[in-house]
């Protein structure tokens, strides 16, 4: 399959897949549902396995060299207020230090080395979020679990560092979503429609469809209705597979990821993220309006 002048096959060395959408507007129209969309992978926690941990720079870098792929992150917030990436709350379970994130300053924590998903300690360390939004620019989109910080802060990072047009705010619920409206409007979120009345009462917040992607739930519906409720309202549907359908996958059923879109998903946010992007690039329409987004291009060293 050929799209944007390059073909989706295994990239070459020092290559990586991207995502570049440049402003607000540009991101607005990549998430804007069509009936040519390309279907996509969203890389939970950046994609991590063996060898690569989460929230890592270089499990970004690996992701993207073998798909291309958007990226959930999760920022967390030091002792001293510098917002960093990390999973938990703790330290032990992802690294080798140990107690809670908010006890240590980010002097302390640059110290530490990164663990990968088999618990072996690597040469990685802990990024800032500034690091990976410096480091995504022209390469990819992040999407932002907001964890322990807070949303004004988050915005004035995107805001500093002119990321509307490829970094996003998951906010925890509606309430949370208009505040990242309300102190800009130009910044995407993904929110929670899991069904019928959820799109109902996100209506009532005001934000309009076009600032949002969906996530669904961390499994295919029972009622596929909710993605022709989203479909009509211009909005794509994210699934989450890495609570079951990753492990369909592993177990035999090759077939899981294709099926997930084929139901009417966008797209899929899986721990697995390489594999499922091998699957669901099988889907990739032979033009698209969304082709001009996508490119090949060599790492910079």
């Amino acid at each position: 399959m050929v799209l944007a002048g390059f073909a989706f096959v295994q990239a070459q060395p020092e290559e990586i897949y991207t995502i570049r959408t440049k402003n607000s507007k540009q991101l607005k129209d990549f998430f804007r549902y069509t009936e040519d969309r390309i279907p996509l992978v969203s890389a939970h926690r950046g994609g991590a396995r063996e060898g690569f941990p989460e929230n890592c720079i270089a499990t970004f870098e690996n992701t993207l060299k073998h798909t291309p792929a958007i990226l959930e992150v999760d920022p967390q917030l030091t002792k001293d207020s510098v917002v960093i990436l990390m999973h938990d709350f703790t330290l032990d379970r992802t690294s080798t230090g140990s107690g809670r994130i908010s006890d240590h300053t980010w002097a302390e924590l640059q110290q530490l080395k990164l663990k990968d998903t088999k618990g072996n300690v690597t040469e990685y360390r802990i990024p800032t979020l500034e690091e990976a939004i410096n480091w995504a620019r022209g390469k990819t989109i992040l999407i932002l679990d907001e964890k322990s910080v807070p949303t004004e802060l988050t915005v004035k990072l995107i805001e500093k560092n002119k990321a509307e047009g490829f970094v996003m705010i998951m906010p925890d619920n509606n309430a949370e979503a208009k505040k990242v409206y309300e102190l800009n409007p130009n910044i995407m979120m993904e929110v929670f429609v899991a069904n019928k009345d959820r799109v109902a009462e996100f209506e009532k917040t005001g934000i309009p469809w076009e600032n949002v992607v969906a996530f669904v739930q961390h499994a295919r519906p029972e009622n596929p209705e909710i993605y022709s409720l989203l479909h009509e309202r211009g909005t794509m549907a994210i699934i989450g597979t890495g609570r079951r359908h990753d492990r369909e996958y592993l177990q035999g059923n090759k077939d899981i990821y294709r099926q997930i879109i084929a139901d009417g998903a966008d797209i899929i946010e899986a721990d697995y993220a390489i594999e499922a992007g091998s699957e669901v690039l099988k889907l990739v329409p032979a033009k698209s309006s969304k082709s001009k987004y996508f490119k090949k291009v060599k790492l910079k060293k």
